[in-house]
Parts: C-alpha cells; sequence; structure tokens
C-alpha cells in the first residue's frame, strides 16, 4: 500500500510517499480501508520530534490521527463492526495513523460515519469535534443560559465550540481574526469580537466559562480570568501553558487532554445528520501532497481544515 511515513524527526521534509506493508488487525482490531485522513497541529508536532515526552512514537511513523474509511477486516473477537461499515475515529497518537491507504484501529473507538456528507469529509470531525465537547461538556459542564467565551473561535475547534454551545442554549460571545469573523457569526456566535480588541465590555456581566483556544502567552491567558464570575471554569487547549485558577474567587482552570470516545463521537456524528452541526473544510488534498500542507502548517499559512485524500 502507499503511505506517507517519516523515518526522522524534522521538519516537514522528512515526511515521505512511499510503499508500506499492509497492516494486520489483532485481536479487538479492524482494518480500515482509508477514505482520508485530516492535518491536526499535533501531527505537526509529533513529526517534529516535540511530543516524544507524552506522544512517544516508533520510527518510521506515519502521522494523520483522524480516520474516516470504510472496514475492511475483522480482528479476533469483533463484534461491534461489520466488513463493509463506514466508520470515523480518532486513532490512538502513538500508533500509526491513517495518512495511507489502510489502517489499523481499535474497534472500540469508531463511530457510524455521518451519512449526510461524503465519507471523506467526515476525517475533519473526531479530533476537534471531541475537543470541542469534551471542553464545553465535561470539563466547563456548560448549561442553558450560561454565558460562554470561545477565545481563538476562528479555528476547527473554536468552529465546533460555538456551534455546539449555541445548541446547548449558552449565549456565546467569540473572538477570532479578522478572516474567521464572519465565519464565527455564520456558527452561532452572539457577539464576534476581533483579536486585538479588549474583550472586557463584552463580558460584562461576567462569563460562567471561557475556552481558551488560542496560543497566548501566560500574562494574557492569566487576564482571562478576570472575566469569569465567581464559581466558573477556564479551559484551556494549549496543554503547554497550564491553565491558571483564581482560587479566592473559586474560578478553576482546566488543561483539556482530548480523549477518544465512540459515544460522544457517535453523538456528534447524529447532529451533523440531523442538521445540527456544520462540518467546514477548507481544502483537500491527495495523500502524496501531505508534505505540503506540513509545510503550509508550518509557515502558518494552512486556509483552515484540510483533508487528506487516500484515494
Amino acid at each position: 500500500m502507499k503511505a506517507v511515513r517519516f523515518h526522522e524527526f524534522g521538519e516537514p521534509g522528512v515526511l515521505r510517499y512511499e510503499d508500506a506493508e499492509r497492516p494486520v488487525p489483532a485481536a479487538g482490531q479492524v482494518l480500515i480501508q482509508v477514505a482520508a485522513t485530516s492535518f491536526n497541529g499535533v501531527d505537526g508536532n509529533i513529526r517534529g520530534g516535540f511530543m516524544q515526552g507524552p506522544i512517544p512514537v516508533a520510527l518510521p511513523h506515519t502521522p494523520g490521527v483522524d480516520v474516516a474509511g470504510t472496514v475492511a477486516e475483522l480482528g479476533e473477537g469483533v463484534t461491534s463492526v461489520a466488513v463493509g461499515d463506514r466508520v470515523v475515529g480518532f486513532l490512538p497518537m502513538t500508533d500509526d495513523g491513517a495518512s495511507a491507504e489502510y489502517v489499523v484501529a481499535p474497534a472500540g473507538i469508531l463511530a457510524p460515519a455521518p451519512t449526510s456528507i461524503p465519507l471523506a469529509d467526515a476525517a475533519a470531525l473526531p479530533t476537534v469535534g471531541l475537543t470541542a465537547f469534551q471542553a464545553l461538556f465535561e470539563h466547563a459542564e456548560l448549561t442553558a443560559g450560561q454565558r460562554v467565551l470561545i477565545n481563538g473561535a476562528g479555528g476547527a475547534v473554536g468552529g465546533y465550540a460555538v456551534q455546539l454551545a449555541k445548541r446547548a442554549g449558552a449565549y456565546v460571545i467569540a473572538t477570532s481574526g479578522p478572516r474567521s469573523a464572519e465565519r464565527a457569526k455564520a456558527a452561532g456566535a452572539d457577539e464576534v469580537i476581533e483579536s486585538g480588541t479588549s474583550v472586557a465590555p463584552a463580558a460584562s456581566p461576567a462569563v460562567d466559562v471561557v475556552l481558551n483556544l488560542a496560543p497566548i502567552d501566560p500574562a494574557e491567558l492569566a487576564g482571562l480570568l478576570d472575566l469569569i464570575r465567581p464559581g466558573g471554569v477556564l479551559v484551556n487547549t494549549t496543554v503547554w501553558m497550564p491553565a491558571p485558577s483564581d482560587e479566592a474567587r473559586g474560578v478553576r482552570g482546566i488543561d483539556l487532554f482530548v480523549r477518544s470516545d465512540a459515544d460522544q463521537l457517535a453523538r456528534l456524528t447524529a447532529l451533523v445528520d440531523a442538521g445540527h452541526l456544520h462540518v467546514e473544510i477548507a481544502q483537500r488534498v491527495a495523500l502524496p501532497e501531505l508534505p505540503a500542507v506540513h509545510a503550509q502548517a508550518a509557515a502558518g499559512t494552512l486556509p483552515g481544515k484540510t483533508v487528506i485524500l487516500a484515494a
């Protein structure tokens, strides 16, 4: 089969489009014929060698933690899916990913793919959708009537977070760059503030939840605490910079490490099929072009969520 792999850590140029052995599913695993994966920032960090502590990978390594595809073969003991099922999943980060024609995955992480969009497009959902869902509902425990500030709403996670928070009945304040302000509005934000503008007026009265998705400096992150009511919560996804707390006012700071969850992913795909969650894709590229996608991301010129087509 064809795959994109790297044999050493480094710049995007270490990625090679090459022949690789087709994997064989072990007990509890399935073999998936990949329709597509998508690019996530963690893919570039793993390739660069910056994640060897929390996410050790063996070389050569195939990137791509998102997968959408068709079950091609079952490992021993698998009964939750059948050959021919169309599935999506957030793959274990330490294993080989889906930037290949085939990938193996634990059967327990897979959810039915949405049927209302092309199978390949569904690869844009798992990691970023789960990040938004877990931030809002597991960690922040967001409920109807609350006020939430989503800092960095213009990115892929932010787009889902705005949609999910609005659907939950929250009042949504979004910050984003000028190029993505309209996208945040279209996703359902009640107020949109361009990055670099003070958020204090919009956050009055205070918000119940701040979701930080932006790589801001520690002082800016700490400043977000002042916008949160006593007893509220700050959920931070930029995990290299720990979330601050304000114990005197009972404001909790939580660092989010997204995890695979098939039930949550199935809820997200059901929302897509019901027309309540829009999957936005900026570009679709062929598998041999993945090194160029990594280079775009490293240069800061990636136009948005990018799907990598395996076939």
